[in-house]
């Protein structure tokens, strides 16, 4: 019958993915454990912060203080690239920075806005390397990190003596996205447990793996080695710029990317319109614009993720096996969700939640085919 056999392709998907794709549902990978044992800031250590910002006044501020009063030994300043913004951003930077006594530890640059073939954080995180390149004195690690995010005051300290024990050349976080509305509590860990699907993190961080990736909150690199690899005008017109940075960076050496409790989102998304905004940016650009991938993708999670549960209620010839693969998917997807204090009743609930998210896939498509594709605060960056 169709329905045993498409409840068996979709349990044996399940299977696969529990067993075979690095235990990404697991959520091994942490900040926690990401230093050795013993391990220190190596002395005289030099980081600089680059911080592309565009229109982010709200919370910038939060955003430089949190860098600004980082608990660190050695030697550490920001940088903050002002990428056109029309909301005084960089003026409440500067405030911030001189409240804190440490105006002497924040530069502000013009990114002036992105060349053709750039995507505009690109373009401002290149505004700011460049700069730091031609400093006399070369830093250890150069911190990318985005303007809405806050950090605990060890957190540098942690990522850099773990980096200088690993012999990282790029060292990444997934920030913790802020979890409290109802549409992030619905939406947020299932973009979490996808990502973690398409980019395993114990995979990422195997030396010996292709799979490669990064999380564009927080990445640690040594300059040289981004040097080496061509810098970023090698991605310049990346949109998903973090994990084409670690597909860069990973040629050069190793790469680790794991998940932390303690660098958090400050963006807001209260409602399900914001969460589609959020995905249908770069959705399309994860398909590398491709309609046999956009349409791969949508039989994929219809198979995957619909499919049991309609099955189940459908009173199908096979509930039985459609409804270990549903049980299996929910168990998949309750560490997520305990990662960020939630029910685990919830984990059954995935697959409307899948349901959205190919639909903001869909839409990321449409949007582009009409040249609104990539829209970041009215810039549509995607290539034609």
């Amino acid at each position: 019958m169709v329905s045993t056999l498409i409840a068996s392709i979709a349990l044996a998907a399940w299977l696969y993915l529990l067993i075979f794709n690095k235990g990404f549902w697991r959520l091994t990978e942490h900040d926690e454990t990401f230093a050795p044992p013993g391990a220190t800031v190596p002395a005289g250590a030099h980081v600089v912060a680059i911080v592309p910002a565009r229109d982010e006044a709200e919370v910038i501020a939060a955003s430089v203080a949190s860098l600004l009063q980082q608990d660190f030994p050695g030697r550490f300043e920001v940088v903050l690239v002002d990428d056109d913004s029309t909301d005084g951003t960089a003026d409440v930077a500067r405030a911030r920075a001189a409240e804190l006594g440490a105006a002497d530890r924040l530069m502000v640059l013009e990114s002036g806005g992105p060349a053709d073939g750039w995507t505009g954080k690109i373009a401002a995180m290149h505004r700011g390397f460049t700069s730091v390149r031609s400093l006399p004195q070369q830093p250890d690690f150069v911190l990318f990190c985005d303007a809405d995010i806050a950090f605990e005051s060890h957190v540098l300290a942690r990522l850099v003596a773990g980096a200088a024990a690993r012999g990282s050349v790029l060292s990444s976080l997934m920030v913790k996205l802020r979890c409290e509305s109802a549409a992030e509590k619905w939406f947020v860990p299932a973009f979490v447990f996808f990502f973690q699907k398409l980019y395993p993190f114990r995979a990422v961080n195997d030396p010996r793996s292709k799979v490669a990736g990064a999380a564009g909150g927080v990445m640690l690199v040594r300059p040289q080695a981004l040097a080496d690899a061509g810098g970023l005008p090698a991605i310049r017109d990346a949109l998903i710029d973090d994990c084409a940075l670690g597909a860069l960076m990973k040629k050069q050496g190793p790469i680790w990317l794991g998940l932390t409790d303690d660098v958090y989102s400050l963006r807001p998304y209260p409602r399900l319109t914001d969460i589609e905004r959020m995905v249908t940016r770069s959705a399309y650009a994860q398909l590398d614009y491709s309609p046999a991938k956009l349409a791969g993708a949508v039989a994929g999670m219809c198979l995957v993720y619909l499919a049991p549960p309609l099955l189940v209620f459908a009173e199908s010839p096979a509930p039985d096996i459609a409804l270990v693969a549903w049980l299996i998917m929910a168990q998949a997807y309750m560490p997520s969700l305990r990662f960020y204090g939630l029910s685990r009743a919830r984990a059954f609930a995935l697959p409307l939640i899948a349901a959205c998210y190919t639909w903001f896939t869909a839409v990321s498509a449409w949007r582009h085919m009409r040249g609104r594709g990539g829209e970041w605060k009215g810039r549509y960056q995607a290539p034609a």
